[in-house]
């Protein structure tokens, strides 16, 4: 087992895993008094749930997910009979806790937990930064160094097309985190100060939503309005399209676990070892942990040996340009020799 990592058992792999699984069909409830539509839009079948709420005059539309996915089709088919005590999973949440596991911080757990329940990731909302990273000791069967758990901000991310496509949204950001902590505060966009792509409290925790900019660098500094979001716009990024492409549902281990969609692990490490070259001199610190965060996921996903997902999402980044392959390149530069030598065993 690589230097940065402790092994987790078997037992408690098989647990995370079965219970990332519970969780998931768990978040996966609607009203008995409603009903599974498909609708087609653009060229492609979503499912809808459509219900009447008490004293509405017509039936309200939540979007479910894509037709195609066979995850969402088998829920779709199964959603009563597919649920799990609160108290038992919670049992089972302390014992993951108990096995070396990391948990967020409880009021970031309880503002993920209530983005959740509104339907962010139901809505294709992915979780991403440390957050996203702490999910992945259990995925990967590993216990991470402490250094590289220390979580700051959230930050979500959402595609553009999907924030419009599903025509659908959260309710408003703003009373859904007062009711969790009241000193929650919009914080207005440097460019326009009637968008607000971040929250903050009075503790410093922030709320950030992003999407990915492929398009000019005159929409670099400008909010992008995202009809799915409650009200919220997004900061637009470079390099992001590529780390949410295709995210995997995973778990956070707060009270009886939160059911969540974050970027798979072969593309966090790569994006991180991009990211870590953008940053500038006075985010030397947060440099320092991408790079540590990269480094034990490429030690995690090899450590029985090649890996050919991560050898797919680096082939796919150098495949992108000149200046994405330069950027990887002086990422790996700052990885360890040891991790380096397994990114090229990969």
């Amino acid at each position: 087992m690589p230097r940065h990592l402790t092994p987790l058992s078997i037992v408690h792999q098989t647990i995370f895993a079965d219970l990332v699984q519970k969780c998931g069909d768990a978040a996966f409830e609607f009203p008995e008094n409603g009903s599974f539509v498909r609708v087609k839009s653009h060229g492609k079948a979503h499912f809808y749930y459509n219900v009447l709420k008490p004293g509405a005059k017509a039936p309200s539309r939540q979007y479910v997910g894509p037709a195609d996915d066979p995850a969402i089709a088998a829920r779709v088919e199964n959603f009563r009979q597919q649920k799990m005590a609160w108290r038992d999973r919670w049992e089972i949440v302390r014992s993951l806790r108990a096995a070396g596991l990391p948990a967020p911080p409880q009021l970031a757990g309880q503002v993920i937990a209530a983005l959740a329940h509104a339907g962010l990731f139901r809505l294709r909302g992915v979780l991403v930064g440390s957050l996203a990273f702490q999910t992945y000791a259990g995925m990967l069967g590993v216990k991470f160094a402490n250094a590289a758990l220390m979580t700051g901000d959230i930050d979500i991310a959402q595609f553009h097309s999907v924030s419009v496509l599903v025509e659908d949204s959260l309710p408003p950001l703003k009373e859904l985190l007062g009711r969790i902590d009241p000193t929650y505060r919009e914080i207005p966009h440097v460019t326009d100060s009637r968008a607000t792509t971040a929250f903050i409290n009075a503790r410093g925790l922030r709320l950030e939503f992003l999407t990915p900019n492929r398009g000019s660098d005159d929409l670099a500094d400008k909010p992008i309005v995202m009809p799915a979001l409650g009200g919220a716009s997004a900061q637009g990024l470079r390099y992001l399209d590529f780390l949410i492409h295709h995210p995997v549902e995973s778990l956070l281990l707060h009270q009886g676990g939160i059911a969540v969609r974050v970027p798979a692990p072969e593309r966090y490490a790569v994006h991180k070892l991009i990211v870590a070259t953008l940053r500038r001199d006075n985010d030397k610190a947060k440099a320092r942990k991408d790079v540590f965060q990269a480094g034990m996921l490429v030690e995690a996903l090899t450590q029985f040996g090649p890996s050919p997902e991560l050898a797919l999402a680096l082939e796919e980044a150098l495949g992108r340009g000149p200046h994405w392959r330069e950027r990887l390149e002086r990422g790996v530069g700052l990885l360890e020799d040891k991790q380096k030598a397994m990114l090229r065993m990969a």
